[in-house]
């Protein structure tokens, strides 16, 4: 058995070696929290949840480390437009991504550092970083010297005769342009903090830089994001890191973007979908499937009627998991291995999508099992399908999800279920009467209300149909 995976750095699929014998160590750039999260930031979340199952599936101790940006540039520009304190505007969007990653099925990473927390380990990063020469103060800022560190945007491929910096990086007292903050003189109006080179406050690139160094060490193997952060962010920790003595990440593994209408979906462009909204539309665990069973570095399209689509494919899962759970006459428990193919899948790059192919060819043995009345096998299948959705975070009879539409309210349901069961005990009445155009017209009216009448050999069951 090994895993394999696809290294930004490398520009190919590598066999994975992990720093530790059976250990993996994982840091995902996680949220910068100047506003809620839309589908695109959870995205990423969400393929590194899969990635976390699959390695500890296949018996690795993992460490996951999911960074929080609590202080930069868009959180003080949100500051002074709304008046509010930038810690407010933080920790309130701090906890609405932690919502949409719980609501979404994402296990609790490891552990979750707030920049500002880490002050103190930056200005040692930065004091090594001047020693060494890599690093210089102007004006009561630190900036990195590009020029001393040879392997610079050897991740991004990148020339640096070419390069410019962003602008928002400012120029004052930079020996060369295309230099970067690492630390911020302070500015009226704006947190600060004390360092040995004045009041100020940290630049994006080294909080990261500095909170791997204490959490993951010199050395650690996968480090995670969208492509967006290859460059500069990703570019920018590597040169501090690495000038500073550190062997960093083995591993560089990137997810690409959710778009809407072929650009990238972002709060700048006005195209953003909140997760907020998206789950009082949508269940959860159909979110779940729309945004993480295709490959991590494939581009998802955002529209209403992908989404549908998903909601349907995963209602044919769902429903064979029911049915069975029902033939059974109670719980069947996960299987001890999934299939070898599904596991061929994910050890190739996390192949989601081929490994959910061998879900559905599974679920489709399942219902022929049951159409042929052979209990033994479908709860065989069913026992190999849980397996499969565990690893994905699907698993409709896992806790999180149990009860499949509590995520709408469980009052609601209940309500809906009493409602819907008064009709059905009608359509029932009117079949036992034979007038099966009285049962036939009951259940058509459901179904146009949105919902899926099913007989089972156990009576009339209601699910929600697709939209």
């Amino acid at each position: 058995m090994t895993i394999r995976l696809y290294d930004t750095s490398a520009r190919q699929i590598r066999d994975f070696s992990p720093v530790n014998d059976g250990c993996v160590s994982i840091y995902l750039c996680g949220a910068t929290v100047q506003a809620a999260p839309h589908i695109g930031h959870i995205r990423s979340g969400l393929n590194f949840d899969i990635m976390r199952r699959w390695f500890a599936y296949r018996g690795y101790d993992v460490t996951f480390v999911r960074n929080v940006t609590d202080i930069d540039d868009k959180i003080i520009k949100k500051s002074a437009e709304q008046g509010r304190p930038w810690w407010s505007i933080g920790y309130e969007n701090e906890r609405a991504f932690n919502s949409g990653y719980d609501a979404l099925g994402c296990l609790p990473p490891t552990y979750e550092p707030r920049a500002t927390g880490h002050i103190t380990e930056m200005i040692e990063m930065m004091r090594g970083l001047i020693e060494r020469g890599h690093a210089y103060e102007a004006d009561g800022s630190v900036y990195f010297d590009v020029r001393s560190f040879p392997e610079y945007l050897e991740l991004s491929n990148q020339d640096l005769d070419e390069l410019r910096q962003p602008a928002e990086e400012g120029i004052t007292g930079k020996r060369d342009p295309r230099d970067f903050a690492m630390w911020k003189a302070s500015k009226p109006g704006e947190p600060d903090w004390e360092s040995p080179w004045g009041r100020g406050r940290p630049g994006w690139h080294l909080e990261c830089s500095a909170m791997v160094h204490k959490y993951l060490g010199t050395e650690f193997d996968i480090h995670g994001g969208g492509i967006d952060l290859i460059f500069p962010h990703h570019e920018n920790e590597i040169a501090q890191a690495k000038a500073f003595g550190d062997t960093f990440a083995r591993y560089w593994v990137h997810n690409a973007w959710v778009t809407m209408s072929g650009e990238k979906m972002s709060k700048s462009l006005g195209n953003s979908v909140l997760v907020s909204e998206m789950v009082k539309q949508w269940r959860p665990i159909v979110l779940r499937y729309y945004l993480g069973t295709p490959h991590y570095r494939s581009t998802i399209e955002y529209s209403p009627d992908a989404l549908r689509e998903a909601e349907s494919a995963f209602a044919r899962i769902e429903g064979f998991v029911q049915r069975v759970v029902e033939k059974a006459g109670g719980a069947v428990e996960p299987a001890a291995e999934v299939p070898p193919a599904f596991a061929d899948a994910m050890d190739d790059d996390m192949g989601v999508p081929q490994a959910l192919a061998i879900v559905h060819t599974t679920v489709r043995q399942g219902n022929s099992a049951l159409a042929a009345d052979d209990k033994e096998a479908a709860v065989e299948r069913l026992a190999e399908v849980r397996a499969m959705l565990g690893v994905l975070g699907l698993d409709p009879l896992d806790p999180h999800w149990a009860g499949g539409d509590q995520d709408r309210g469980e009052d609601l349901h209940g309500v809906v279920d009493t409602l819907v069961r008064l009709v059905l005990d009608q359509r029932e009445a009117a079949r036992g009467r034979k007038d099966w155009g009285t049962a036939d017209a009951i259940r058509d009216q459901l179904n146009q209300s949105g919902l899926v009448i099913e007989d089972s050999p156990t009576g009339p069951r209601w699910t929600l149909g697709p939209r």
